[in-house]
């Protein structure tokens, strides 16, 4: 079953490509940029920011300079902004531990802020073809279903990912995995017209879908519209155009509940992102005006 499903995959993968400007990038910065933007966000939102950002900060070095309010302002649209944070980290490391280059390993990878198992993995293969495969929800579902058809322990989601990887090409393998979770074993999966159908287990002996709770498939995250991840991004938004005083953040917050923007407007300087300058606040790293 691996076998077949493996060269069924393959065979599959031109067909299956997306037109994202990251595959096949040769410069291991922008993958690694791509992969920090890329978790917990869809894809179509990446392609502008990511394109903005290299442009701004072609290198580890560059980004490494900048003070992170430059980071977080580079980083509009995207959300999540401890990644940013995160990535900035990242980029100081590289400079000050790698040379101004990203390493090539997963070891050294995951020495680094913000890298986990999956961003090491993909970085190492699309950077490197380092023979390793990635596991992420798209991943996680096609290999519940098409492979299994069963629910994974995280720890037997990422040893079937290996299995089925094999000796094959990590980038093509990896990516074209990618390319069928987003495109046809989604969350609402299309069996009808995916090109490996046949070789799928679940869409072969039916049952009750396997994916759900596997390892590797996200949950689904709550409601973005009146959150606080809302509310934690218009405060950022506000501080990108300058420092603010306190009737500025909570007339910009979208909320009426002063006590909940208070605790919001502490998250982000337990994080690092926002500090308090007598009765005004900035973005970490911003010159005093």
């Amino acid at each position: 079953m691996v076998v077949e499903f493996r060269r069924a995959l393959l065979d599959a993968a031109p067909t299956l490509a997306r037109d994202l400007p990251w595959i096949a990038h040769t410069d291991p910065w922008a993958v690694l940029v791509s992969e920090f933007m890329l978790q917990q966000t869809q894809t179509s939102r990446v392609v502008a920011p990511w394109t903005a950002f290299l442009t701004t900060f072609p290198t580890p070095a560059s980004c490494a300079a900048a003070p992170l309010s430059s980071v977080l302002r580079a980083w509009a649209g995207l959300g999540f902004h401890r990644r940013a944070k995160f990535l900035h980290e990242t980029a100081i490391a590289l400079t000050r531990d790698f040379g101004g280059a990203v390493p090539t390993t997963v070891a050294e990878l995951r020495q680094l802020p913000g890298v986990g198992a999956y961003t090491a993995n993909a970085v190492a293969s699309f950077a490197f073809a380092r023979p390793v495969a990635v596991l992420d929800t798209n991943v996680g579902r096609v290999l519940a279903r098409a492979l299994a058809n069963e629910r994974l322990t995280p720890k037997r989601a990422q040893e079937l990912a290996d299995e089925l990887l094999g000796t094959a090409d990590s980038r093509t393998f990896n990516q074209a995995m990618l390319d069928l979770g987003a495109q046809f074993c989604t969350s609402r999966p299309a069996c009808a017209t995916c090109p490996v159908a046949r070789q799928c287990r679940w869409h072969r002996d039916g049952g009750e879908d396997p994916a759900v709770l596997s390892g590797g498939v996200s949950k689904k995250q709550s409601t973005f519209a009146g959150s606080d991840r809302q509310v934690r991004g218009q405060m950022l938004a506000v501080l990108r155009a300058g420092p603010a005083n306190w009737s500025t953040l909570v007339s910009n917050a979208g909320s009426d509940d002063e006590v909940r923007v208070r605790k919001i407007v502490a998250s982000l300087v337990a994080d690092g992102l926002v500090e308090q300058r007598r009765a005004t606040w900035h973005l970490v790293g911003d010159l005093a005006r």
